[in-house]
């Protein structure tokens, strides 16, 4: 399956999770959940892939997506995550969660 559709699909169901770090940043810029979840559904792309270096990673060299992408409103918004697993749960983890300087 396509990686930017299973990101779509969790968005759609709502099983994201953000990390302090990336609530702190979405409420620093104002944003929502749902716009944070409303740029992940109008992307029609992931930016970039990268390969975390970070040793507190779950899994090291693990897979991180970048989205850049508007809300329905036309805010741009950063997003970058991974997929995880709560018990038997995909959910997409999100580290970033910014406006993009326009």
């Amino acid at each position: 399956m396509d990686v930017l559709i299973r990101i779509k699909r969790l968005a759609v169901s709502h099983r994201v999770e953000f990390t302090w770090k990336a609530e702190l940043e979405r409420l620093r810029d104002a944003l929502t959940v749902e716009d944070v979840l409303e740029s992940i559904l109008n992307a029609n792309a992931i930016k970039k892939v990268l390969r975390s270096r970070s040793p507190g990673r779950a899994r090291r060299g693990e897979r991180l997506y970048v989205i850049e992408s508007p809300t329905y409103g036309g805010t741009w918004v950063y997003t970058k995550g991974t997929f995880r697993r709560r018990g038997r749960v995909e959910v997409f983890y999100v580290f970033v969660s910014s406006k993009l300087a326009t």
